[in-house]
Parts: C-alpha cells; structure tokens; sequence
C-alpha cells in the first residue's frame, strides 16, 4: 500500500542545533535516545552525548551500521545482519536476533514490545518480535525509509533519496502519510529518534553530524 497521500501537510523543518561532527565518527548511522542521552551509532562504536552541552558521555565498542533503538532498559543495535541486544552499562550484547531485512535494513525504533524496523531501498517498515525477529506486520512506503520513531503515539520516518529528505507522520494502520517536515536541500536523515519533549534527533549519514529539529505541537490527523 502506498504511504502517498494528495492532501498530506507540508512544512519546513526546523532546525534548532547540530552537534558535531561527532569524534572519530566518519558517518552517523543510527540515533536514540534514553531519557538523557542522544546515541549515535558510528559504524565502529556507539557514542552517547549529552543534548544540552553536546559534549560525550560513553563510547561503546559495538558495531553499529544503522539503526539504534532504547527500550527502557536495553540498547537494540542493527549490526549487519543481526540486531544486538545491549546493555548499556556493560556494553555487553545479552541476546541478538536476525534482522528482517538480512543487512538491508535502515532505521530502528522500540513501542509498546514490538521493535520497528525501516528497510531503506525496499521502502518498508516492519514491525517485529523483538524476541525472535518474526515480522508481525509490515507498512509500506513511496520513498527511501531511514529512520524510525514513535512518539505521543505516533509513527514518523525518516526519508532520503538524492538531496531531498523529510520527517513523515504516517497512520500505523495503512502507512499513509498525514504529514512532513522537510528539510533543506543537501541535508540527509540517516536515523531518527524523538526525546519525547519536543524534539527529533536526526542521524546526518556522512557529516558525521546530529540535528536537533522540533516536533510540530499539533499532528495533522
């Protein structure tokens, strides 16, 4: 089912800080966040930093090549094929599952005991077992999917396809679009996370950056 719809609402995003680029980070990869810090996964680490001074907290040894998500207590990590389970005062990774897409996946989000999972050139997003990876439902898209978040009960996603890039408000029934927050020429969204106060965080893929953009107050329905 296409997520396009002729009536959706439009609007810039606005951008009201970027952070880095983060050390050693040639890509930002995957964002979440835990109720205090923004992660970002690099590629060979994950990097948690501080949103209101920027400056980083922890470092992580594990691998991360997209999406990152938070569960309350754990850390989920897409890694190649797999999703890690991590506990992110060890770093230790607790448990793994396979990831739908076998290495093709995008973003990644954690509602109500289910992982969400973007598939980046496949234009879909699956919801899943976080326990055994079994797709339970899948939602499909027109554009790229980068990242993934839920927030006030509502599903965004990220897009990006050439130069053009949007936040999109979409049903979770159907994945029609209800709304989008597009974002200037030349600036990617490679992972998304809400704080649940009003702001997304933004992955920015080979700037190595992350960009605070602010959540419209009332949701188109």
């Amino acid at each position: 089912m296409s997520s396009e719809t002729s009536n959706r609402a439009i609007s810039a995003a606005e951008i009201v800080r970027e952070y880095g680029p983060l050390d050693g980070a040639a890509a930002v990869h995957g964002v979440s966040h835990d109720g205090r810090q923004v992660w970002a996964a690099t590629g060979a680490q994950l990097v948690a930093f501080d949103p209101a001074s920027g400056e980083i907290t922890r470092t992580l040894a594990r691998a991360g090549d997209a999406g990152t998500a938070f569960d309350g207590t754990y850390l989920y990590q897409i890694a190649a094929a797999r999703i890690h389970k991590i506990d992110p005062a060890s770093g230790a990774i607790v448990a793994d599952i396979p990831a739908p897409g076998a290495g093709r996946d995008s973003g990644l989000a954690w509602a109500e005991g289910s992982l969400w999972v973007g598939q980046y050139r496949e234009r879909k997003i699956h919801q899943i077992d976080p326990d055994t990876g079994a797709i339970r439902r899948t939602l499909d898209s027109n554009r790229f999917v980068t990242g993934v978040t839920w927030v006030d009960g509502e599903l965004w996603h990220g897009t990006w396809e050439g130069d053009e890039s949007e936040l999109r408000h979409i049903d979770p029934a159907d994945g029609s679009v209800l709304e989008s927050l597009a974002l200037p020429a030349g600036v990617g969204v490679s992972g998304l996370e809400s704080d649940g106060a009003g702001l997304f965080y933004c992955g920015g893929g080979n700037s190595g950056k992350v960009r605070a953009v602010r959540k419209p107050k009332t949701a188109a329905r």
